[in-house]
């Protein structure tokens, strides 16, 4: 099938050849094959990186840190700069490719760029904000302070669900730390990977600073594991399944390195008598079927006071009842495919456990089939009726499956919301503020991300991006999440003619 926006990112179609995002890199024997949940047409394929490749990219990276971390952080913000006008000249069709690759709706897709536009803003101003403190030293004659340096190469794992955001909320951050970057993007979308590495050469080209800047490797999770275990990798920044975040925690740590996780969601809206239902339609119903429920932070539980329940629960179905399921490049539809077959399997399975579990389905669900469903990706979004303690729902299910639980009291409700392993993002919809005060309080939500009156999806890059508990504890995008991806200096400096020493210890010779 011809796509207009492959051609335009520098991608042809299918059977024109494989890419490796670093041309100069000798062809690997395997291929990484990418087809679309959309369609399931064969878009084209990438190099399998070898270990020798990797070594190659390694020093490519060592290299171009040697230079980069010399250039003013302010002048490295330029770079970022024009890497964010590139973006916003290729967002039509770098959208449309993530649409395509991945299946989220073409707005979503779109969206997803803006975010990178956006991130790219955000960092340009941070380039002139990489601050330290000072301080008052004890001994006299002495000035203190702290500052902030590079890291070096900075190992970046991304997930298929966000194909280009979240490299980008690492990437361009840590470019304007000075940091380098190698990205392992998913198996799953690596032909957005190869789209952006592309974009960000033009400007590296145009500037003519080294391409180790920026480089990608691609193929399995053995490609990963070359990263996970280099000690030249001082930082990694791992997107994924608290499956996967725990393999590469325990790898990164067992060489004492730094890992940065952003792992699984099993995320909850309480909805209380005061709510107005206008607003939980809109929150919940987005936060549940968006991107096809494949976000970590898509809500799986409405946590619905008994007062209002039966209301909620028929709004819910009514609106259900007018989603339009098919292709994301259409603008008409709400809802796309899962990423592949594997996804859709994960998803049948979830609904036959909640009818082993007892749980009463309120919107039936179902893979389509026929004219436009050809991929066999395309499932209906469902709602079930369930208990917060079933396996299934302490369990995240990266597909539109809602669950239903019923409350009595705020205070059960907020334990009901804090009783899974995960700890990413929740929200509550209310107008009494005594109860929105006491769900942000200490004792509320307790995760990274707590929103009232809004869904669970659909964060901002001004703010702190990340979850506690099985969420991996790591932190993205905007505040201060910068100073991850350095490293801290203290400074003291002696500008007296003696040598007095700290807490009043006395060495004389």
């Amino acid at each position: 099938m011809q796509k207009d926006f492959l051609r335009k990112l520098g991608l042809k179609t299918k059977n024109a050849g494989t890419w490796t995002g670093q041309e100069h890199l000798t062809g690997s024997a395997r291929s990484l094959h990418s087809h679309s949940p959309v369609d399931g047409e064969h878009i084209g394929s990438v190099t399998v990186t070898t270990r020798e490749q990797y070594e190659q990219v390694i020093s490519s990276a060592e290299a171009a840190f040697r230079i980069w971390r010399e250039m003013p952080a302010p002048k490295r913000g330029e770079i970022v700069r024009q890497y964010g006008e590139v973006l916003r000249q290729y967002k039509d069709p770098l959208g449309r490719l993530v649409s395509y690759e991945m299946g989220k709706s073409l707005q979503e897709g779109f969206g997803e760029v803006q975010e990178m536009i956006d991130i790219c803003d955000f960092a340009v101003g941070l380039s002139r904000q990489l601050y330290g403190l000072t301080m008052h030293s004890e001994r006299p004659g002495h000035r203190m302070y702290e500052q902030w340096h590079p890291l070096g190469i900075v190992g970046i794992i991304s997930a298929f669900n966000f194909p280009v955001a979240v490299w980008s909320w690492n990437a361009c951050i840590a470019w304007v730390c000075g940091d380098v970057c190698v990205w392992k993007p998913s198996e799953k979308t690596p032909l957005c990977a190869i789209a952006c590495q592309n974009l960000f050469q033009k400007v590296l080209k145009a500037n003519n600073l080294p391409e180790g800047i920026s480089c990608i490797i691609n193929g399995d999770y053995k490609v990963g594991e070359y990263m996970t275990k280099d000690s030249r990798v001082p930082l990694v920044s791992a997107t994924g399944s608290t499956r996967m975040g725990k393999i590469v925690g325990r790898t990164v740590a067992e060489r004492l390195g730094r890992s940065l996780l952003e792992l699984g969601g099993n995320n909850a809206i309480i909805i209380t008598p005061s709510a107005d239902m206008k607003v939980v339609l809109t929150g919940a119903v987005f936060g549940a079927v968006g991107t096809a429920g494949q976000r970590c932070t898509s809500t799986r539980r409405l946590i619905i006071h008994e007062s209002v329940y039966e209301q909620a629960k028929t709004a819910l179905a009514g609106a259900y009842a007018q989603l339009r399921i098919g292709d994301p490049l259409d603008p008409n539809n709400h809802v796309g495919p899962l990423i592949d077959t594997q996804a859709v399997e994960n998803y049948l399975h979830a609904i036959s456990e909640i009818k082993k579990a007892g749980g009463k389905m309120v919107v039936d669900g179902g893979v389509l089939s026929g004219a436009g469903y050809e991929s066999g990706c395309y499932v209906k979004p469902c709602i079930a009726e369930a208990q917060n303690d079933w396996a299934i729902v302490q369990h995240e299910t990266f597909a539109p499956v809602l669950y239903l639980l019923k409350y009595k009291t705020i205070e059960e409700a907020i334990a009901l919301q804090n009783g899974v392993p995960q700890g990413l993002s929740s929200a509550i919809m209310t107008n009494n503020l005594r109860e929105a005060e006491r769900f942000l309080s200490a004792a509320g939500s307790d995760c990274g991300i707590a929103n009232v009156n809004i869904g669970t999806s659909g964060a901002e890059i001004g703010g702190a991006f990340g979850g506690e508990k099985e969420t991996g504890g790591g932190r993205e995008s905007g505040s201060d999440s910068w100073k991850a991806y350095m490293r801290r200096q203290t400074n003291t400096i002696n500008y007296s003619e003696t040598v007095p020493l700290a807490q009043g210890i006395k060495f004389d010779l």
